[in-house]
């Protein structure tokens, strides 16, 4: 996500069809193409967090960015031991956090004392993600405590400061490895040892990554996702040879960059972020792609100088502030202006994203102009030196300088508040906490009910149309949603055996079902709620149906969240529960829809009310299955269960 304080690196070697005079820069000693670069992923980037159905892949945008930082950085370092013999390590750390530190502070003041303005649950792990960020060490932070990335649902202040936590391990640990790394004679051994640093971050990757699963860890950890910095510096030691300058280098036409670029845009529109592929090669091919674009751009002629048009190199120079602001910003107003992704919020969608970009480009040039540029020409005390030097400062100016110095003490007033006054709970992880303690109170009850399973008969009266199977003959497996709602469904169906797990998936059930038969535990109703975590495989669904056989009844329920696969996952299940008399729906999207206040702040998961309404649709669902008619008079979820 940085941008380098320092000149651009000195190429000692000759690409192809340059003369050895020719300069890899621009006039104003930036490299040529890169502004355009950094432009182009950062919009990207923002695409995806403001309007995630219009550029599902546009997340790749933060590899391109680890392709450049790892570029510069080896150039740069490089460079100054090709002039002097050595490379500073202070140095080179101290304009590491000259660069990076000054922008960040503001951005954490700021939106940590807006969050405390606002409440709620954003301010639970407030304090874990301050320390995540001023430590960059944010995804690692994030790792131990299983938040999620690609989560809509469980909003994070900071979530993007991951990136900048990867490429600051990259700038602590790098340069000491390539100390040793120079000691090496021989360019091609050197630049084979980066490339063979990079297939195993690649493929480490690769191996890690489960399908079905939230891939945070492998998208998260340095080790799995440094790929794209060491390609970068591979790149950058191709095309810096200080050990033979005379070599030739292979040719490198500008059309495979102009190539490179579309085949990235292509990439961030068709891959998405739960593909196999993304992970099993897919973000290596962003990093080679990105290599090649920044290749065909250092190089003199067309390409660099036109992908750094004026609007593109103006985005390019802001970039840095412009991902750190964009996703806090874009969290409050979603907080202060709610959206739920149903197609009538569709407008409100559009409008808060539009409204993040705006707010996010105004503190972007703000922290570009009164912040990142001073510190870059005069350093940390040189700025403040040239403040102080203003003694003869104008009433207006004075005032201007008092006010900013009492705005700075309010924000860090208000980001202590926010940690003061942080609960140690969300709204859905009380609710899901709530449903763990009514499990493991009815846990030796439930035991027993399991071994009577098979002795107790419920029968069904054919005179009374209202009689629902007792809780005895349910065994229900679902995820979160059905733990947060277990309170509910034991008060309904009492009896009712539940296992329920956060962050589970319909591809786990299956194997359930199958052992709980195995055990003789299974009921003859089973209930299934999974569907919020990921995408439903119709396998999975056919082999649960031969699970439970032919002479047990099945009930799936449907999902009710914020996410790209919702809609799939619901009519996945509508078609499968069609076309079976022994399998029914519970229609819970439609049923808590009109009832969202009763849902916790994720959205999701229901408190007290939402898990009676949860309850509710079981219950409908096995009056369609017992072929019943609707219930005549009160009782749990309208219907008369048998005593």
């Amino acid at each position: 996500m940085t941008q380098l304080d320092s000149p651009a690196p000195s190429f000692s070697g000759t690409p192809v069809g340059v003369s050895a005079e020719a300069p890899l820069r621009t006039a104003s000693s930036r490299l040529a193409g890169l502004d355009g670069l950094r432009a182009l992923a950062v919009t990207g980037v923002l695409l995806y967090h403001f309007f995630p159905n219009a550029l599902p892949g546009g997340f790749i945008g933060v590899d391109v960015f680890f392709v450049i930082s790892g570029f510069l950085i080896t150039g740069l370092l490089v460079s100054e031991r090709a002039r002097s013999g050595r490379i500073s390590l202070p140095q080179f750390w101290r304009r590491r956090l000259r660069r990076l530190v000054p922008p960040l502070i503001p951005v954490l003041l700021v939106c940590s004392s807006a969050a405390w303005l606002i409440g709620g649950d954003l301010l639970v792990t407030l304090g874990r993600q301050l320390v995540g960020a001023l430590t960059f060490s944010y995804n690692w932070v994030s790792i131990a405590s299983s938040s999620s990335y690609f989560s809509a649902d469980e909003p994070e202040l900071f979530r993007n400061l991951w990136s900048l936590a990867v490429e600051e391990q990259f700038y602590l640990v790098w340069p000491l490895l390539l100390v040793a790394l120079l000691l090496i004679r021989r360019p091609r051994i050197r630049l084979t040892l980066v490339l063979l640093l990079a297939a195993a971050s690649a493929v480490w990757m690769g191996i890690l990554f489960e399908p079905g699963t939230d891939p945070t860890r492998v998208y998260f950890g340095s080790d799995t996702h440094s790929f794209g910095l060491a390609i970068g510096a591979a790149l950058a030691l191709i095309l810096q040879r200080p050990a033979d300058p005379t070599a030739e280098l292979p040719r490198l036409r500008p059309w495979l960059g102009l190539g490179a670029v579309i085949a990235l845009v292509g990439l961030s529109i068709w891959m998405p972020s739960e593909s196999a592929f993304t992970y099993r090669g897919g973000l290596a091919i962003v990093a080679l792609l990105t290599a090649l674009v920044i290749w065909a751009s250092v190089r003199p002629g067309r390409f660099g100088t036109r992908l750094d048009s004026a609007p593109l190199r103006y985005l390019g120079t802001r970039s840095y502030s412009i991902y750190l602001w964009h996703w806090p910003i874009l969290v409050l107003l979603q907080l202060v202006w709610p959206t739920h992704g149903a197609t009538e919020d569709l407008a409100r969608v559009i409008l808060v994203g539009v409204l993040a970009a705006v707010v996010t480009l105004l503190a972007a040039e703000g922290s570009y102009r009164w912040v990142e540029q001073p510190v870059r020409r005069f350093g940390f005390r040189g700025a403040l030196r040239q403040l102080a030097a203003r003694r003869h400062l104008s009433r207006v100016d004075r005032q201007i300088v008092i006010g900013s110095l009492l705005v700075a003490v309010l924000f860090c007033a208000g980001t202590g508040a926010a940690l003061l006054t942080a609960p140690s709970l969300t709204s859905a992880q009380a609710a899901i906490a709530r449903g763990e303690a009514a499990m493991k109170a009815a846990a030796a009850s439930a035991a027993e009910a399991a071994q009577r399973a098979d002795s107790v008969t419920i029968p069904l009266r054919a005179h009374d149309a209202t009689v629902l199977p007792a809780g005895e003959r349910m065994t229900a497996v679902g995820d979160s949603v059905m733990l947060a709602s277990a309170p509910e469904l034991q008060a309904a169906f009492p009896g009712i055996v539940i296992d329920a797990a956060v962050s589970r998936g319909m591809g786990a059930a299956p194997d359930i079902i199958d052992s709980l038969k195995q055990a003789d535990q299974l009921r003859p109703i089973v209930v299934v709620g999974l569907g919020t975590n990921g995408p439903i495989d119709s396998d999975d669904l056919e082999r649960i149906q031969s699970t439970i056989g032919p002479t047990r009844q099945l009930i799936v329920i449907n999902a009710f969240a914020e996410r790209h696969w919702t809609q799939g996952v619901n009519q996945t299940l509508a078609d499968f529960s069609a076309h079976s008399p022994r399998i029914e729906l519970a229609d819970w999207s439609t049923a808590i829809a009109p009832h969202t206040d009763v849902l916790a702040d994720d959205n999701i998961h229901p408190g007290p009310t939402g898990g009676r309404i949860y309850a509710d649709c079981i219950a409908e669902a096995l009056q369609r299955l017992e072929n019943l008619p609707p219930a005549q008079q009160p009782g749990p979820n309208r219907l008369l269960l048998l005593p």
